[in-house]
């Protein structure tokens, strides 16, 4: 019996489908949701404090401009952003506050757009890069040391925990599983 070695898989081919499934769950959790209650929060009580969908894809839009693409070495692809990234970065707090975030259209469409390019990116980085020193001073650095592996959460990690908030929102405000 014959045993056959594959090449090593490059960083990119292996982080690439657990990114693209983010992309797809998210395009899923989006279809019935309406631009007015895009930023609403349930009603408070047990189990009901969950982020809005306006404020989780609000948070994930930021992070492939202002940690991806600069951790991958691509300053180049980055773009402002169209919206204030204090209303989403990490400890923000979310709120139901009519008007107070960017519309549906415009956060939906930077998330999809700014993760589109930087998953395109991957491909461009130079294998050695993964194994880099992770630049970011403190606790990411502590729990992600490499730059890899601050990618794999970047790509994966984060979105899905995001993105699971947004499922659980879903089913308090009566929509269901988006499958």
């Amino acid at each position: 019996m014959s045993t056959t070695v594959a090449a090593p898989a490059s960083f990119a081919t292996l982080i690439r489908p657990g990114a693209e499934l983010g992309l797809n769950y998210a395009e899923a959790l989006m279809k019935g949701i309406t631009p007015e209650t895009f930023s609403h929060m349930p009603s408070k009580g047990p189990g009901r404090d969950v982020n809005s969908p306006a404020f989780n894809m609000g948070h994930l839009s930021i992070y492939p401009d202002l940690r991806i693409l600069p951790l991958l070495g691509r300053d180049d692809l980055v773009r402002p952003l169209p919206y204030s990234a204090d209303l989403f970065k990490a400890g923000a707090p979310c709120v139901d506050e009519p008007g107070l975030y960017p519309n549906k259209d415009l956060i939906v469409s930077t998330f999809f757009d700014r993760y589109r390019v930087a998953i395109a990116a991957l491909r461009d980085v130079p294998e050695e890069h993964f194994s880099q020193p992770n630049p970011i001073e403190g606790r990411m650095r502590e729990i992600f040391p490499l730059i890899g592996a601050a990618m794999v959460f970047f790509f994966v990690g984060h979105p899905q925990s995001h993105l699971g908030q947004v499922s659980a929102w879903r089913r308090m405000m009566g929509l269901g599983s988006a499958f």
